[in-house]
Parts: structure tokens; sequence; C-alpha cells
């Protein structure tokens, strides 16, 4: 059973790839996904704060992310642009959601929407992220 926060990632992804298609703001496209069935599944306040915070922040993600491709970000699907952006964006802003769970959720994102091997290009990349967003993070050992 996914979680509230899946659902809230998943459909801020849906409406990732409809802005970097269409260019529409945030605004719109939350009042589109809010009437998909859905949305009553989701944290409404996370998806909220993933899809406006990723879309104002884009420029700066981008930045960030560039250095951790082996090709230019136009040249990604508009899926794992989207899935790089929205877990860069977490990475960044979200610091009570552990690194792991933001690479993990990324990953999921991109075996379910992505390209076959989609996932493993988002793990390696969010990978790298890490070690400039979350040094600290890091470098702490694993809980067990």
């Amino acid at each position: 059973m996914k979680s509230a926060r899946r659902r809230s990632r998943e459909l801020a992804l849906q409406a990732l790839y409809a802005w970097q298609l269409s260019g529409e703001g945030a605004a719109g496209l939350q009042t589109q996904l809010a009437q998909s069935k859905e949305f009553g599944k989701a944290d409404s306040k996370y998806f909220a704060r993933l899809l406006e915070g990723t879309i104002e922040d884009a420029g700066s993600l981008e930045l960030l992310i560039a250095p951790a491709l082996d090709r230019k970000l136009k040249e990604l699907s508009p899926v794992e642009r989207g899935i790089l952006l929205l877990a860069a964006f977490e990475l960044k802003s979200a610091p009570e959601v552990p690194y792991r769970v933001v690479i993990n959720e990324a990953v999921e994102l991109a075996k379910e929407f992505g390209g076959t091997d989609g996932h493993k290009y988002v793990n390696g990349v969010l990978d790298k992220l890490v070690a400039s967003l979350r040094p600290d993070e890091r470098s702490r050992p694993k809980a067990r």
C-alpha cells in the first residue's frame, strides 16, 4: 500500500511532467491534479510544498544537478528530469526526510514511470548529489 507521501511525490511528478511540456504554473497544475481520484489519498500539503518549491527553485536545482550528469539536462526524458528535480528539491529543502528515503522514493518513481534502466541512472545521479547536499548525513553510520 502506498503512503500518502508516496502519492504526493507521484502527483508532483505528474505535475512536473506537465509543467515541462506546457509551462503552466504550479497553481493551475495543482487545480488540475486536485480533481484526480488519487489526490484524496495524498498528503496535499506535502504535494503543494514539493510542486511549488521544485518549480520555484528549478533554475538553482538544475545547476546543482548538472555536474552529476553525463549529458545535458535537456537531453534527459521529461520523467527522469522531473524525478531528479523533485528529489534534488527534497534533498535541499526537506532535511527532515532522510536522504536514503529521498533516493529510494525517486528510484521507485523511476521504476514506475521512467524508461527501462532510468532508475539506475536516477540512483547514480542522486548518490552524487547527496555528497554535496548532505555530506554530514551521508558520513553518519547507518542506523540498525
